[in-house]
Protein backbone atom coordinates (compact mmCIF):
# COMPACT_ATOMS: atom_id res chain seq x y z
CA UNK A 1 0.00 0.00 0.00
CA UNK A 2 1.56 3.32 -0.93
CA UNK A 3 -0.39 6.40 -1.35
CA UNK A 4 2.91 8.35 -1.87
CA UNK A 5 1.64 8.67 -5.56
CA UNK A 6 -1.71 9.42 -5.46
CA UNK A 7 -2.82 12.60 -6.57
CA UNK A 8 -5.59 15.77 -5.82
CA UNK A 9 -7.10 14.63 -8.39
CA UNK A 10 -8.10 11.25 -7.55
CA UNK A 11 -9.26 12.50 -4.27
CA UNK A 12 -11.66 14.44 -5.68
CA UNK A 13 -12.91 12.28 -8.04
CA UNK A 14 -13.09 9.85 -5.54
CA UNK A 15 -15.20 11.87 -3.50
CA UNK A 16 -16.91 13.38 -6.68
CA UNK A 17 -18.20 9.58 -7.36
CA UNK A 18 -19.19 8.70 -3.63
CA UNK A 19 -21.27 11.43 -3.33
CA UNK A 20 -22.87 11.72 -6.90
CA UNK A 21 -23.86 7.35 -6.97
CA UNK A 22 -22.90 6.90 -10.28
CA UNK A 23 -19.46 7.18 -12.26
CA UNK A 24 -21.14 8.80 -15.12
CA UNK A 25 -22.58 11.48 -12.99
CA UNK A 26 -19.58 12.46 -11.21
CA UNK A 27 -17.67 12.77 -14.57
CA UNK A 28 -20.80 15.60 -15.55
CA UNK A 29 -20.35 17.28 -12.59
CA UNK A 30 -16.40 17.76 -13.15
CA UNK A 31 -16.08 18.00 -16.69
CA UNK A 32 -14.48 14.76 -16.67
CA UNK A 33 -15.12 11.43 -19.08
CA UNK A 34 -16.23 8.84 -17.84
CA UNK A 35 -12.91 7.12 -18.93
CA UNK A 36 -11.12 9.46 -17.18
CA UNK A 37 -12.98 9.15 -13.76
CA UNK A 38 -12.48 5.25 -14.04
CA UNK A 39 -8.75 5.54 -14.69
CA UNK A 40 -8.59 7.74 -11.31
CA UNK A 41 -10.56 5.44 -9.31
CA UNK A 42 -8.67 2.29 -10.75
CA UNK A 43 -5.47 4.15 -9.43
CA UNK A 44 -6.37 5.05 -5.81
CA UNK A 45 -7.58 1.46 -5.74
CA UNK A 46 -4.07 0.39 -7.02
CA UNK A 47 -2.62 2.08 -4.56
CA UNK A 48 -4.91 1.54 -1.40
CA UNK A 49 -4.92 -2.23 -2.19
CA UNK A 50 -8.35 -2.68 -2.05
CA UNK A 51 -11.39 -2.08 -3.54
CA UNK A 52 -12.94 1.13 -2.40
CA UNK A 53 -16.51 1.49 -4.01
CA UNK A 54 -18.89 -1.52 -4.44
CA UNK A 55 -20.54 -1.80 -7.82
CA UNK A 56 -24.24 -2.01 -7.64
CA UNK A 57 -27.05 -2.08 -10.14
CA UNK A 58 -28.28 0.94 -9.03
CA UNK A 59 -24.76 2.75 -8.60
CA UNK A 60 -21.86 2.67 -6.50
CA UNK A 61 -21.44 3.14 -2.96
CA UNK A 62 -18.52 3.45 -0.23
CA UNK A 63 -16.84 0.20 1.00
CA UNK A 64 -15.51 -0.02 4.11
CA UNK A 65 -12.03 0.59 3.27
CA UNK A 66 -13.65 3.39 1.07
CA UNK A 67 -15.20 5.00 4.01
CA UNK A 68 -11.53 5.05 5.74
CA UNK A 69 -9.67 6.27 2.93
CA UNK A 70 -12.59 8.89 2.12
CA UNK A 71 -12.65 9.75 5.98
CA UNK A 72 -9.11 10.96 5.59
CA UNK A 73 -9.60 12.47 1.93
CA UNK A 74 -11.67 14.90 3.15
CA UNK A 75 -9.97 15.93 5.81
CA UNK A 76 -6.09 16.97 2.88
CA UNK A 77 -9.46 18.48 0.64
CA UNK A 78 -10.73 20.67 3.91
CA UNK A 79 -6.87 21.73 4.38
CA UNK A 80 -6.10 22.57 0.23
CA UNK A 81 -9.21 25.18 0.32
CA UNK A 82 -8.31 26.34 3.64
CA UNK A 83 -5.57 27.29 2.24
CA UNK A 84 -6.15 28.90 -1.14
CA UNK A 85 -8.28 30.82 1.05
CA UNK A 86 -5.53 31.90 3.06
CA UNK A 87 -3.57 32.45 -0.13
CA UNK A 88 -6.04 34.28 -1.57
CA UNK A 89 -6.46 36.77 1.30
CA UNK A 90 -9.79 35.91 2.62
CA UNK A 91 -10.60 36.12 5.82
CA UNK A 92 -10.83 33.02 8.13
CA UNK A 93 -13.99 32.39 9.01
CA UNK A 94 -15.17 31.41 13.16
CA UNK A 95 -16.32 28.09 11.76
CA UNK A 96 -18.04 26.64 8.56
CA UNK A 97 -20.99 24.30 8.50
CA UNK A 98 -22.04 22.81 4.87
CA UNK A 99 -25.44 21.99 5.27
CA UNK A 100 -27.79 20.63 2.60
CA UNK A 101 -31.90 20.44 2.38
CA UNK A 102 -34.33 18.85 0.82
CA UNK A 103 -36.94 21.73 -1.33
CA UNK A 104 -39.45 22.64 0.79
CA UNK A 105 -37.36 23.47 3.74
CA UNK A 106 -35.59 25.93 1.87
CA UNK A 107 -38.82 28.17 2.04
CA UNK A 108 -39.39 28.92 5.94
CA UNK A 109 -37.12 26.76 7.74
CA UNK A 110 -33.87 27.14 6.69
CA UNK A 111 -33.89 30.94 6.26
CA UNK A 112 -35.59 31.00 9.62
CA UNK A 113 -32.55 29.14 11.15
CA UNK A 114 -29.96 31.42 9.16
CA UNK A 115 -31.68 34.65 10.12
CA UNK A 116 -31.35 33.67 13.75
CA UNK A 117 -27.49 32.70 13.48
CA UNK A 118 -26.97 35.66 11.94
CA UNK A 119 -28.09 37.34 14.95
CA UNK A 120 -26.30 34.95 17.34
CA UNK A 121 -23.38 33.56 15.63
CA UNK A 122 -22.00 36.38 13.17
CA UNK A 123 -18.68 34.82 13.01
CA UNK A 124 -20.32 31.68 12.12
CA UNK A 125 -20.21 31.22 8.18
CA UNK A 126 -23.10 28.36 6.77
CA UNK A 127 -23.21 27.18 3.38
CA UNK A 128 -26.18 25.53 2.16
CA UNK A 129 -27.42 23.09 -0.71
CA UNK A 130 -30.39 21.89 -1.93
CA UNK A 131 -30.87 18.21 -2.98
CA UNK A 132 -32.90 15.24 -2.66
CA UNK A 133 -33.17 12.80 0.27
CA UNK A 134 -30.41 10.38 -1.31
CA UNK A 135 -28.31 12.84 -2.78
CA UNK A 136 -27.83 14.67 0.44
CA UNK A 137 -27.13 11.08 2.65
CA UNK A 138 -24.88 10.32 -0.44
CA UNK A 139 -22.89 13.64 0.05
CA UNK A 140 -22.71 13.57 4.15
CA UNK A 141 -21.29 10.38 3.56
CA UNK A 142 -18.71 11.44 1.42
CA UNK A 143 -17.60 14.20 3.81
CA UNK A 144 -19.09 16.80 1.71
CA UNK A 145 -21.52 17.79 4.11
CA UNK A 146 -21.78 18.21 7.31
CA UNK A 147 -25.64 18.38 8.55
CA UNK A 148 -28.26 17.42 6.12
CA UNK A 149 -32.24 17.98 6.56
CA UNK A 150 -34.31 15.15 4.71
CA UNK A 151 -37.64 14.36 4.41
CA UNK A 152 -39.37 11.37 5.26
CA UNK A 153 -42.95 9.34 4.38
CA UNK A 154 -44.02 6.04 5.47
CA UNK A 155 -42.84 3.27 5.96
CA UNK A 156 -40.66 5.06 7.75
CA UNK A 157 -37.02 3.90 7.29
CA UNK A 158 -33.08 4.95 7.98
CA UNK A 159 -32.27 7.19 5.68
CA UNK A 160 -29.56 4.75 4.27
CA UNK A 161 -28.31 1.08 4.86
CA UNK A 162 -24.47 1.85 5.41
CA UNK A 163 -22.49 1.34 8.86
CA UNK A 164 -21.90 2.90 10.80
CA UNK A 165 -25.22 4.47 10.73
CA UNK A 166 -26.20 8.05 10.29
CA UNK A 167 -27.09 10.02 14.05
CA UNK A 168 -30.38 10.89 12.61
CA UNK A 169 -32.83 13.28 14.88
CA UNK A 170 -36.32 13.58 14.24
CA UNK A 171 -37.09 17.33 14.34
CA UNK A 172 -41.15 17.38 13.91
CA UNK A 173 -43.76 14.76 12.44
CA UNK A 174 -46.91 16.22 11.19
CA UNK A 175 -50.00 15.06 9.41
CA UNK A 176 -49.94 16.54 5.29
CA UNK A 177 -51.70 19.76 4.68
CA UNK A 178 -54.04 20.60 1.75
CA UNK A 179 -52.83 23.78 -0.82
CA UNK A 180 -56.73 25.25 -2.22
CA UNK A 181 -57.56 27.99 -3.70
CA UNK A 182 -58.69 30.87 -1.74
CA UNK A 183 -61.80 30.85 -3.80
CA UNK A 184 -62.42 26.92 -3.98
CA UNK A 185 -65.15 25.95 -2.35
CA UNK A 186 -62.76 23.89 0.20
CA UNK A 187 -61.58 26.80 1.35
CA UNK A 188 -64.44 28.27 3.00
CA UNK A 189 -64.17 26.19 6.13
CA UNK A 190 -61.49 25.44 8.34
CA UNK A 191 -60.60 22.14 7.18
CA UNK A 192 -61.38 19.60 4.24
CA UNK A 193 -62.86 16.74 4.78
CA UNK A 194 -61.14 13.66 3.27
CA UNK A 195 -64.35 12.36 1.28
CA UNK A 196 -64.10 16.13 -0.38
CA UNK A 197 -61.43 15.52 -2.42
CA UNK A 198 -62.75 12.83 -4.63
CA UNK A 199 -63.05 14.48 -8.50
CA UNK A 200 -60.53 17.34 -7.63
CA UNK A 201 -58.23 18.43 -9.90
CA UNK A 202 -54.14 17.75 -8.93
CA UNK A 203 -50.67 19.56 -9.28
CA UNK A 204 -48.75 16.46 -8.54
CA UNK A 205 -44.64 16.64 -9.23
CA UNK A 206 -42.61 14.92 -11.64
CA UNK A 207 -40.50 13.27 -9.30
CA UNK A 208 -40.24 8.80 -9.82
CA UNK A 209 -39.87 6.91 -6.67
CA UNK A 210 -41.22 8.08 -3.15
CA UNK A 211 -42.07 11.44 -5.16
CA UNK A 212 -43.99 9.36 -8.15
CA UNK A 213 -47.56 11.03 -7.03
CA UNK A 214 -46.03 13.37 -4.36
CA UNK A 215 -48.81 16.58 -4.58
CA UNK A 216 -51.83 14.10 -4.85
CA UNK A 217 -53.38 13.15 -1.60
CA UNK A 218 -52.27 10.02 -0.25
CA UNK A 219 -54.83 6.80 -0.67
CA UNK A 220 -57.49 8.29 -2.54
CA UNK A 221 -59.87 5.49 -3.76
CA UNK A 222 -59.88 6.79 -7.57
CA UNK A 223 -57.73 7.52 -10.21
CA UNK A 224 -56.77 11.05 -9.67
CA UNK A 225 -56.97 13.51 -12.28
CA UNK A 226 -52.95 15.17 -12.94
CA UNK A 227 -53.81 18.81 -14.13
CA UNK A 228 -50.43 20.34 -14.38
CA UNK A 229 -47.18 18.58 -13.12
CA UNK A 230 -44.22 20.93 -11.71
CA UNK A 231 -41.30 19.90 -9.29
CA UNK A 232 -40.26 23.41 -7.92
CA UNK A 233 -42.94 23.98 -4.88
CA UNK A 234 -43.22 27.35 -5.27
CA UNK A 235 -44.49 26.75 -9.09
CA UNK A 236 -47.12 24.31 -7.37
CA UNK A 237 -48.52 27.16 -5.11
CA UNK A 238 -48.48 29.67 -8.05
CA UNK A 239 -50.54 27.49 -10.12
CA UNK A 240 -52.79 26.39 -7.14
CA UNK A 241 -53.52 30.19 -6.34
CA UNK A 242 -54.53 30.81 -9.81
CA UNK A 243 -57.27 28.19 -9.61
CA UNK A 244 -55.46 25.42 -11.45
CA UNK A 245 -56.75 22.83 -9.02
CA UNK A 246 -55.31 21.35 -5.37
CA UNK A 247 -51.94 20.19 -4.17
CA UNK A 248 -50.39 18.27 -0.97
CA UNK A 249 -47.91 20.56 1.02
CA UNK A 250 -45.91 19.84 4.67
CA UNK A 251 -47.40 21.88 7.14
CA UNK A 252 -44.53 24.30 7.49
CA UNK A 253 -45.03 25.50 4.41
CA UNK A 254 -48.24 27.28 5.86
CA UNK A 255 -46.12 30.32 6.35
CA UNK A 256 -44.90 30.59 2.70
CA UNK A 257 -48.17 30.34 0.76
CA UNK A 258 -48.49 32.96 -1.66
CA UNK A 259 -51.44 35.03 -1.75
CA UNK A 260 -54.93 33.31 -3.04
CA UNK A 261 -53.75 29.71 -1.59
CA UNK A 262 -55.13 28.30 1.76
CA UNK A 263 -53.14 25.90 3.66
CA UNK A 264 -55.59 23.23 5.57
CA UNK A 265 -55.62 20.59 7.34
CA UNK A 266 -57.43 17.20 6.05
CA UNK A 267 -60.05 15.34 8.42
CA UNK A 268 -61.25 11.84 7.86
CA UNK A 269 -59.48 8.83 6.72
CA UNK A 270 -55.97 7.86 7.08
CA UNK A 271 -53.47 10.96 7.68
CA UNK A 272 -50.38 11.18 5.76
CA UNK A 273 -47.31 11.45 8.21
CA UNK A 274 -44.27 13.08 6.79
CA UNK A 275 -41.03 13.32 9.06
CA UNK A 276 -38.38 16.12 9.04
CA UNK A 277 -35.04 14.81 9.94
CA UNK A 278 -31.62 16.22 10.57
CA UNK A 279 -28.63 14.20 10.07
CA UNK A 280 -24.83 13.81 10.60
CA UNK A 281 -22.30 11.46 10.61
CA UNK A 282 -21.67 9.47 13.67
CA UNK A 283 -18.64 11.14 15.14
CA UNK A 284 -18.96 13.97 18.04
CA UNK A 285 -19.95 17.02 15.69
CA UNK A 286 -17.61 20.22 16.21
CA UNK A 287 -19.13 23.42 18.12
CA UNK A 288 -20.21 24.91 14.58
CA UNK A 289 -22.06 22.35 13.74
CA UNK A 290 -23.78 21.95 17.42
CA UNK A 291 -25.01 25.61 17.08
CA UNK A 292 -26.46 25.37 13.64
CA UNK A 293 -28.34 22.34 14.59
CA UNK A 294 -29.60 24.09 17.69
CA UNK A 295 -30.98 26.81 15.60
CA UNK A 296 -32.48 24.60 12.94
CA UNK A 297 -34.23 22.32 16.24
CA UNK A 298 -35.96 26.30 16.93
CA UNK A 299 -36.67 26.81 13.50
CA UNK A 300 -38.31 23.83 13.03
CA UNK A 301 -40.17 23.82 16.38
CA UNK A 302 -41.40 27.90 15.24
CA UNK A 303 -43.44 26.62 12.32
CA UNK A 304 -44.26 23.36 13.80
CA UNK A 305 -46.17 25.88 16.15
CA UNK A 306 -47.15 28.30 13.16
CA UNK A 307 -48.42 25.38 11.12
CA UNK A 308 -52.42 24.93 10.28
CA UNK A 309 -54.19 22.76 13.27
CA UNK A 310 -54.42 19.33 12.50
Amino acid sequence: MDFTDVSLTALRVLRAVAEQGTFTAAAASLGYTQSAVSRQIAAIERAAGAQLLERRRDGVRLTAAGRVVMRRATVVLDEIEATARELSGLPEQAGTVRLGWFPSAGAVLVPTALAALRRTDPGLDVVTREGTTPALVRALRAGSLDLALLASVPPFRPPDTESPPLAVQTLTERALCLAVPATHPLARGAYVDVADLRGQRWIASTGSGEDRLMGVWPGLDERPEIAHTARDWLAKLRLVGAGCGLTTVPASLAGAAPPGVCILPVRGGPQEQRRLLLARLPHPPSEPVVRVAAALRASALDAETAGPAA
